[in-house]
């Protein structure tokens, strides 16, 4: 007997996992997704995903409104699905993490947040891994607020972006 999908929300925020090089102006920038090609790319079997691409911002350039903008999302979300997905970048991750859990401390269904260090198009890419750990992670937490990247999965709250280690920690009390 097969086992029930899993229904996944995810929601991309834009950050480095998205983006690509803009030709025009010889740089990498957010602007077009590049969500759908990894998905396409992987084989995940047992979920049933729905995605919202809420905004395609770099996380150094969110206000506090989107994060408080993705925090109602994902809570609002987490009403009619097994777990939530938010791609964000990895500068301001921990803040939309913390505002997560500050707006919804009992939330019902777990919310993983992940991202990348390096943008997918890149050959050294960490972005595929993260995302591929992110569907794995979501299925099989407790409710609450995660950030999971480099095969490591941390609670909110008190998780730090590690700037010379290049990986999320948490933090010292």
């Amino acid at each position: 007997m097969a086992s029930p999908l899993k229904k996944i929300t995810l929601i991309s925020t834009g950050g480095t996992i998205e983006k690509t090089y803009d030709e025009q102006e010889g740089i990498l920038a957010n602007g077009t997704s590049v969500l759908e090609l990894m998905l396409g790319s992987l084989q995940l079997d047992g979920v049933e995903i729905t995605h919202i691409a809420l905004m395609d911002k770099d996380s150094g350039e969110m206000t506090e409104q989107d994060h408080q903008h993705i925090a109602q999302t994902v809570g609002k979300c987490s009403q009619s699905c097994d777990g939530v997905i938010v791609i964000h970048g990895t500068d301001t991750l921990s803040l939309t993490g913390e505002r997560i859990v500050s707006e919804y401390p009992e939330l019902a269904v777990p919310c993983v947040l992940t991202g990348a260090m390096r943008p997918w198009i890149m050959r050294n890419t960490d972005a595929l891994q993260n995302l591929v750990e992110s569907f794995s992670v979501v299925k099989l937490v407790e409710p609450g607020v995660y950030v999971a990247m480099h095969n490591r999965v941390l609670q909110f709250p008190s998780v730090v972006k590690d700037t010379k280690q290049l990986r999320f920690i948490k933090k010292e009390s």
